[in-house]
């Protein structure tokens, strides 16, 4: 019997297709520029590699029986993928990266990031193209000492939003993004509020730690595996509720299961609205330096230019601006005045990318214990 995988081929796949699209042998002949004999002749082959009967002959026009149907439904699929496969390969070669990574720090702005990947699936590498550029996106969230150890470690290409206090181990580049102010927060019946509320002094002092411990803090761990886990803002021997991302962190401290610290611009509208107090500790306001990174080994000329296209956007002081501070506040009344709209910056965000993203595409040129931020 011929081997299934000599006979199983993109031709085979071809000819099925079109004599099921033609209804005859000999129609379908005539199209591929054969003889019907030949044609008849390579479909048994076929059948007779996968020892089933693919075409009803009993009557005039070639009708596929159940398993023809099945090879010719997953045949056209597989045609496509090749010619997709063909198609990346050609994009790749172009200089197009055939995957980018990007780490993001879950305190920053996720509808800016999508913005951007909104913009970049809109490029059209070459004036006249029809598809976007061949690189796969693949997006992933950190914490603290884990958006760093993303890049280090090579899993992925660009990191938004890294501290700048970790070693460089050379080959890795740093750009400033922004800074973050934090706040303390806790909901309006959380024990806290009502301490803070009962001084009724025009300044109220700060809270003490020994007024703070005795309260559960809420704080997202620290996604770094490898990498000291970093810890922000605990007390020793404080009750701590462990959450995975900041959006996370807003949920509880709105239910009242906790307080802790959250990026300003992402309270601001809670704040404004009552549903969070902000509250004022003998710790003081802490500020985030974050930055962006890349690895540039082999230096700028090597970079891909998908790679070149998100390091372009993080150039330009309103991305970065936005990427550290819009943040929409869902759950809030649509009609809510304190509600952050999509315009002034979320706007001018849009504006940039979609006109550049219209334009021509720039040519190549052993895990420890889990730590947090409260």
């Amino acid at each position: 019997m011929t081997d299934r995988r000599q006979v199983l081929t993109p031709d085979a796949l071809a000819m099925m297709d079109a004599i099921a699209r033609t209804g005859s042998f000999a129609a379908a002949a005539r199209e591929l520029g054969k003889v019907p004999s030949a044609l008849t002749y390579n479909v048994r082959q076929l059948e007779e590699a996968l020892d089933v009967l693919l075409f009803d002959r009993s009557s005039r026009q070639a009708q596929p029986t159940a398993a023809g149907l099945e090879l010719l439904h997953e045949g056209r699929r597989l045609l496509q993928e090749l010619e997709a496969v063909a198609n990346r390969v050609k994009r790749v070669a172009s200089g197009w990266e055939a995957t980018l990574s990007i780490s993001v720090e879950d305190i920053l702005s996720t509808a800016t990031v999508f913005d951007l990947v909104e913009a970049f699936c809109s490029l059209r590498p070459e004036p006249g193209a029809t598809q976007g550029p061949a690189t796969r996106l693949r997006l992933r969230s950190d914490v603290l000492a884990g958006t760093w150890e993303a890049l280090i470690s090579g899993q992925v290409d660009l990191a938004i939003g890294v501290a700048g206090e970790h070693p460089n181990p050379g080959g890795v580049e740093l750009r400033p993004l922004g800074e973050v102010p934090f706040v303390f927060c806790v909901a309006p019946h959380h024990p806290l509020a009502e301490v803070a509320r009962s001084d009724a002094s025009p300044q109220p002092a700060p809270l003490e730690h020994d007024q703070l411990i005795a309260h559960r803090a809420v704080a997202v761990a620290d996604t770094a595996q490898r990498l000291q886990p970093l810890t922000r803002n605990l007390l020793p021997g404080q009750d701590v509720l462990t959450v995975p991302t900041m959006r996370a962190k807003l949920e509880a401290l709105l239910r009242g299961l906790g307080c802790g610290y959250l990026p300003e611009p992402l309270a601001r509208p809670w704040l404004a609205a009552g549903k969070l107090v902000r509250l004022q500790t003998v710790s003081g306001e802490p500020v985030a330096q974050l930055h962006y990174a890349w690895r540039a080994e082999r230096g700028p000329a090597s970079l891909g230019r998908a790679l070149q296209w998100w390091l372009a956007q993080l150039e330009s002081p309103t991305t970065r601006r936005a990427l550290v501070e819009r943040h929409l506040a869902e759950g809030l009344p649509a009609g809510n005045s304190m509600q952050p709209a999509r315009d002034q910056t979320s706007a001018r965000t849009l504006a940039q990318t979609r006109v550049q993203a219209q334009s021509t595409a720039p040519k190549p040129a052993r895990p420890k214990a889990t730590r947090a931020r409260s």
